[in-house]
């Protein structure tokens, strides 16, 4: 294959996606949008937001941050490669062009509970807590998403999923350990 040829292959996937995109924002405007499961969605993506600004330990809101960003990251990373090959898959869609991701379990459930799990009793040992929210991720989340349609697994199997939010979790937890950041301006300027 010549690389014109793999251009060529990929152009032709690209279009293969903007229909399956069609076909998705079509489910979502005709099938999902102001279902209860919709809604029940909406309420996942916003509330624990919500909660966390209220509870939020103050003077930690950046670190914190930090390990939310971090969470969502590796999050996306994981999740973009497991969809690509098929592992799981999230059926029902929030918003048209929202991609293949489940936003929010990603992009608000995660996080937070990370942030959470960082802020809670701090002198727990991350390796302990990891497991942790690993086992809750995994036991108790996923198969509630998964019961309501929100979640596919296929044949991945939870435990699977346990070193997964391990990892997201201490690689997180390690970045709120930084003890101060260099200012981007030097003194010589």
């Amino acid at each position: 294959m010549t690389i014109q040829d793999g251009i060529n292959q990929v152009e032709q996937a690209q279009q293969e996606i903007v229909e399956a995109n069609t076909m998705i924002n079509d489910a979502i405007i005709h099938s999902f949008i102001f279902t209860w499961r919709w809604w029940l969605g909406i309420a996942l993506f916003i509330v624990p937001w919500l909660i966390w600004l209220k509870y939020k330990k103050k003077d930690s809101t950046f670190r914190l941050l930090l390990a939310g960003i971090c969470s969502i990251l590796l999050g996306q990373i994981i999740d973009m490669f497991a969809l690509s090959m098929g592992k799981w898959s999230y059926p029902i869609k929030f918003i048209p062009c929202s991609g293949t991701t489940f936003l929010p379990y990603h992009f608000s459930m995660l996080p937070v509970g990370v942030m959470f799990a960082i802020q809670i009793k701090p002198k727990i040992n991350p390796i302990i807590k990891g497991i942790v929210l690993g086992l809750v991720c995994a036991y108790v989340m996923e198969p509630f998403f998964t019961k309501t349609g929100f979640y596919n697994p296929k044949n991945w199997k939870y435990i699977y999923d346990v070193g997964i939010y391990f990892l997201i979790f201490n690689i997180a937890h390690l970045l709120t350990r930084l003890k101060h950041f260099d200012p981007i301006e030097s003194k010589d300027q």
